[in-house]
């Protein structure tokens, strides 16, 4: 009796161990087929009868329930009612069944009783942990294998959990979407043009949107001066401020910049505060610059509900501000809001960078609207300059600027009437100018030989604008802005004559500043009558002295308006571009001479196009269907017409770094290709080994070249990816593409080529180029 009762006892004890075993092995191992495994295990063992020493057999002994132990609100519980999991469970009921098996080979060593309970303890931690380890082992790659199934299920149902049906629907609902678009867009291309120089009929809109005033800083937050706390009025402190906000700027560093905020900065001081600040480098703005990174911070880091908040309040200004009436057809306004009040920047090493914009009041703003249209109401407390209603001018309202005295306007957007009527009228004067161009050119060829000095001036002028597409420049008051120059405004310090440079004769310098203070540096053989005139004009003339001083741009625009109605030295700029462009392009389809691999080594080939112009010579990679290799070449035809309106820009800050990575991108390619080959040549040499009676090796050999060949699509993509961005570290594709092309030469080269518009223009390009789009076929030539 006494031993029954201890084989009892033993046996509850290791029932016992054997539940918690399985419960720790459950959690450890998660649900799913292991857990069902487990279950199935667990039950069997518990229910298994037990035996002594001896070999008797003691009745069965009963386990509690395991339900428990997977409440509902356990977090595998509600994994395993996954039906992904089921069904990942049903795939796996061999696996389970060879636990089972197993467990069950296992159970007779556990049930083995020892002379005493201590040894009998002692065994079963050797045991359990043996066990423990094993189970790990042989579990640890099954259960990685079911979690990484569960979390890629649970994605794509979190995703997506959409069937076909709903996929299709998505799609459909898209296109209905787009083409209701398409319907509701007003074709304004297909109507009458108005006549007489009226832009519109009816025009109404809210006016400007001015911005917030400003916010005195915080309690906590000071400004010093030679290290003592200094509060300054509001008009000073604000000026303060627009300084810290951009002291991790290198603007704040130069000379310039800090010498002309100064001077703007204590215009707006009181007397008392002009007395005591006297010296830039004794200011401190760290606390209001710590402020301001603050808040930068927090806004990066605004919750979706703060970010919405901020999106809903916004989008009501958008509604309230950034539409108008034009003939009684919804427009979008392009710039609603007036900038707000800031430090000068310019580009490059413009004179005025770091002055005071101050801020625009509504009594500065002239508002433009039909007469029948409500007019805008000012803000609270102001009026506005004055209200007119031109229907010749296409602004909505106008005010002038402190820092270079330019009018400012709120214009409509790029895709609306106005805009595009104004982009189709600028490319059909330019395609006019080719019917005529010819006989222009021989006339100021002519007129090189003139015997008056203003004539000959005006020919070298035009021979500059036609062939190096220069603006014309416009006269400026003496300091009051950069010292910019255009062609008629072109000094006798901006050009050097060489009679012989780098293997050229005739060689004309250019050194000069052009819009937006961009350098515009060339070598330009130039024909031999214009060299000589050139040293005819600068005979006895300072560096200071103007080129042309018989000539200016109101005289050169007159004249090439009697040669053609509307034509302008702008005019040429954009014919120029847009004839480059399709040239480059035909010889972009049409050359199939030069190899793939010279061209995707990024070096830029370079001929003589024009007289001595020099661009990037553009031809095809080869005849390819790859779309990223004909939009290589597409950006390299456009490339070529940036270079020849010196559409320049500073490489990106992460360039280097962007470019590093994508060369890493390359080299692992690389590495892959070399593995796949060496794999192919492998299958080909077992193949021809085994003969052609092994279908699977050939089989083999075919998967393995359309591994290679995938692997070479790829390498020459980041190739070709890498060699597009070095080409265009500094050249600023998108002026000459939105400004200078005329969009109909792009839209039936896509149609020829086959490649989709987006890869081209993005979606408010392709709304701003709408009427092109539209009306462009296949056969279209400039």
């Amino acid at each position: 009796m006494g031993r029954e009762k201890d084989a009892k006892r033993e046996g509850d004890g290791e029932a016992k161990h054997k539940l918690a075993k399985v419960k720790r092995l459950r959690d450890h191992e998660g649900d799913g087929a292991l857990g069902d495994a487990l279950k199935n295990s667990s039950a069997k063992s518990t229910n298994a009868t037990e035996k002594t020493e001896n070999g008797k057999s003691l009745k069965k002994v009963k386990t509690p329930k395991t339900e428990p132990l997977e409440s509902a609100s356990s977090p595998r519980e509600s994994l395993k009612q996954e039906p992904e999991v089921d069904d990942f469970a049903a795939k796996e009921k061999g696996l389970k069944r060879k636990r089972i098996k197993d467990e069950s080979t296992e159970r007779p060593s556990h049930s083995a009783a020892s002379p005493t309970s201590k040894q009998k303890n002692k065994r079963h931690g050797q045991e359990e942990e043996n066990d423990r380890e094993a189970r790990k082992k042989k579990s640890k790659k099954r259960t990685e294998k079911t979690v990484k199934k569960e979390e890629g299920e649970h994605a794509v149902s979190k995703k997506t959990k959409r069937t076909k049906g709903d996929i299709e629907d998505a799609r459909q609902l898209k296109i209905k979407k787009k083409q209701e678009e398409e319907q509701s867009r007003w074709r304004w291309w297909e109507e009458e043009k108005y006549e007489d120089g009226m832009k519109w009929k009816f025009l109404e809109h809210k006016g400007p949107s001015f911005p917030p005033e400003y916010q005195p800083l915080p309690d906590n937050v000071h400004f010093y001066y030679g290290g003592k706390e200094v509060k300054l009025r509001p008009a000073a402190e604000e000026v303060a401020f627009f300084f810290a906000q951009m002291l991790d700027h290198e603007y704040t560093t130069k000379k310039v910049f800090r010498e002309n905020y100064f001077k703007d900065w204590r215009k707006e001081m009181t007397q008392e505060e002009r007395s005591l600040i006297t010296d830039l480098d004794k200011c401190d703005f760290g606390e209001i610059h710590s402020m301001h990174k603050a808040k930068v911070e927090a806004r990066k880091n605004m919750t979706k509900e703060e970010k919405l908040v901020l999106k809903e309040a916004n989008q009501k200004v958008v509604d309230e501000y950034g539409y108008c009436l034009l003939d009684h057809h919804k427009e979008r306004i392009g710039n609603f809001k007036i900038e707000p009040p800031g430090l000068f920047r310019g580009r490059g090493e413009h004179p005025k960078q770091g002055m005071l914009k101050k801020r625009i009041q509504p009594e500065d703003v002239i508002i433009n609207c039909s007469k029948e249209s409500r007019i805008p109401v000012p803000p609270d407390g102001h009026r506005w300059k004055e209200v007119r209603c031109d229907n010749t001018v296409t602004w909505l309202a106008s005010w002038t600027e402190n820092i270079q005295g330019a009018i400012k306007y709120i214009m409509l957007n790029a895709n609306s009437k106005l805009k595009g009527e104004k982009d189709w009228e600028k490319y059909e004067i330019a395609r006019k100018l080719k019917l005529c161009v010819d006989d222009i050119r021989n006339q100021y060829n002519q007129d090189l030989k003139s015997k008056q000095m203003v004539t000959r001036q005006r020919a070298v002028a035009l021979y500059f604008i036609d062939k190096l597409a220069l603006r014309a420049g416009n006269e400026k008051e003496e300091g009051e802005s950069a010292d910019t120059v255009g062609c008629c405004s072109l000094r006798v310090e901006h050009i050097t004559l060489h009679e012989k440079l780098e293997g050229n004769v005739c060689v004309v310098e250019f050194d000069f500043l052009g819009k937006d203070s961009i350098r515009y540096y060339n070598k330009v053989p130039v024909i031999t009558k214009v060299f000589k005139n050139l040293k005819l004009f600068l005979e006895n003339k300072q560096p200071g002295d103007d080129l042309f001083d018989r000539l200016n741009t109101g005289m050169l625009n007159k004249h090439l308006g009697s040669l053609m109605t509307g034509l302008s030295a702008k005019v040429f700029r954009t014919y120029n571009a847009s004839i480059t462009l399709q040239q480059q392009l035909k010889a972009l389809t049409n050359n199939r001479s030069v190899s793939h691999s010279f061209l995707i080594s990024g070096l830029p080939l370079r001929a003589n196009l024009q007289d001595g112009m020099r661009l990037y010579l553009v031809l095809e990679l080869v005849e390819s269907d790859n779309v990223p290799e004909k939009l290589l070449s597409y950006n390299r035809a456009n490339r070529a017409v940036a270079i020849l309106c010196n559409h320049q820009r500073a490489p990106p800050k992460t360039f280097d770094q962007s470019m590093a990575n994508l060369q890493a991108k390359i080299d692992a390619r690389k590495e892959t290709l070399g593995l796949t080959k060496t794999e192919l040549k492998q299958a080909k040499k077992e193949a021809k080994t085994k003969g052609s009676s092994d279908p699977k090796m050939q089989t083999l050999v075919e998967r393995k070249k359309a591994a290679v060949k995938r692997c070479e699509e790829q390498l020459l993509k980041l190739e070709v990816q890498a060699t597009d961005r070095e080409e265009n570290k500094q050249i600023a594709l998108g002026t000459s593409k939105l400004n200078y092309l005329d969009p109909r030469i792009s839209v039936a080269w896509c149609k020829n080529m086959e490649v989709p518009m987006e890869k081209i223009y993005n979606k408010s390009q392709r709304d701003k180029f709408a009427w092109a789009i539209d009306m462009t076929e296949e056969d279209f030539v400039f």
